[in-house]
């Protein structure tokens, strides 16, 4: 294989990978509660999710989404139906203080997913799969490629995860009274719902 393509697809990838949407909000949330490696152990959910999304555009399946109207409008109202869940329960939801040690007592298994079922709720990202990574497929070794393009789009994910997780730890710090935590809570809940509402704007490509 030719690898020119690294110095254009990892600085691309990268910047796919820390754009702010729901997943990397939700770890820099679970930072903030429960401390920056839980947050990244649970973005093994994320991961889960993202693996069959890449086979699926590997394969062509990614075409459904953009070809079938009612295929992506359920997965588009399951994903914002889910999220707006998640962004009522931080704004209505007992305010807390945050203690790492001592932190509340949520398990990993609940919070991996919740990573898995935002990161499949959302159509965005198999379309990025089915739009970004075929262009630097190598025609001749394409099942080969393409494994590897996705395995380094989801080192690079890893790598965003742990970024918005110290970030979110260090904004935990600051959170230590009940009050200041509510307040965090209602902003990331907000955001979630605005994230809600993004999804159910987004329109089927071509349609």
């Amino acid at each position: 294989m030719n690898w020119d393509f690294l110095p254009v697809f990892l600085p691309a990838c990268f910047a796919l990978n820390m754009v702010f949407g729901p997943n990397n909000l939700l770890a820099t949330t679970n930072a903030a509660h429960v401390g920056p490696l839980k947050a990244v152990i649970a973005s093994l959910g994320r991961i889960a999710a993202f693996i069959p999304m890449i086979a699926i555009a590997g394969i062509g399946l990614g075409t459904l989404l953009t070809t079938s109207m009612w295929f992506f409008v359920v997965v588009k109202w399951v994903g914002a139906a889910y999220l707006a869940w998640l962004g009522l329960k931080l704004l209505f939801g007992k305010p807390r203080a945050v203690a790492f040690e001592d932190a509340a007592p949520r398990s990993i298994w609940h919070l991996v997913r919740q990573e898995f079922l935002v990161a499949a709720g959302n159509p965005k990202a198999i379309l990025i799969f089915t739009a970004f990574l075929p262009q630097f497929v190598a025609p001749d070794h394409y099942a080969l490629s393409f494994t590897i393009l996705g395995a380094l789009f989801l080192a690079m994910e890893v790598l965003a995860i742990a970024i918005y997780a110290v970030l979110g730890s260090r904004i935990g710090k600051y959170l230590r009274s009940g009050t200041a935590m509510q307040w965090f809570n209602r902003a990331s809940g907000s955001l979630m719902l605005v994230f809600s509402l993004g999804l159910l704007a987004m329109k089927r490509p071509g349609g």
